[in-house]
């Protein structure tokens, strides 16, 4: 008897349910979600700049970006949010994939994975102000950071941008499966 590998119709019918919610949630929870990302990135660029003078805010599906030294009246840039955060939608779907995802180990389980993808959305939020003052600034870009910094912070953005923001799902997916048969109790190969 042949056995068929791969993802079963149940596995598919419930990672479309889990994307379903959890793009409900998105929708729904985006906005505050967006304030509570503001806050924590704002408060991580505070830490590390001297003098402190980062200030963000979520408005409109966008975090603006204040700076206490930006002239008045000058334009304040917007990024859009959803881009960094949408990637919640993937990594509910992939947990839903799990035979058996409403039992309370494995919600706990993405309930940590959603606590690290929040880190990481953090973290890209970081990197996209930094990018953006690294790069985006004119003439006080240039006098502020140099070459290494530039590549370094637009890089790092980039990166999150192309893949990361694509990869970090399937990551921490992937990790906390892992763990979670290895340390779950589930039947190991023994050597």
């Amino acid at each position: 008897m042949t056995r068929r590998r791969g993802l079963g119709r149940a596995a598919v019918l419930r990672a479309l349910t889990g994307f379903v919610l959890a793009l409900a949630f998105w929708f729904g929870f985006g906005a505050p979600y967006e304030r509570l990302l503001a806050s924590a990135a704002e408060a991580v660029l505070r830490a590390t700049e001297r003098p402190a003078v980062t200030r963000l805010a979520a408005e409109g599906g966008e975090i603006l970006v204040e700076r206490a030294d930006f002239p008045p009246g000058s334009p304040r840039p917007g990024l859009p949010a959803a881009d960094l955060h949408f990637n919640f939608v993937l990594l509910v779907a992939l947990f839903a994939l799990d035979p058996n995802p409403l039992h309370g180990r494995r919600v706990g389980v993405l309930l940590f994975g959603c606590l690290v993808l929040f880190a990481v959305h953090v973290s890209a939020l970081v990197f996209q102000v930094r990018s953006v003052y690294a790069t985006s600034l004119g003439p006080w870009s240039a006098e502020h950071y140099g070459a290494a910094a530039r590549n370094f912070w637009a890089g790092g953005f980039h990166f999150y941008e192309v893949a990361g923001r694509f990869a970090a799902p399937f990551a921490i997916w992937w990790w906390l499966r892992r763990g979670d048969e290895v340390g779950g109790g589930r039947k190991r190969k023994e050597s």
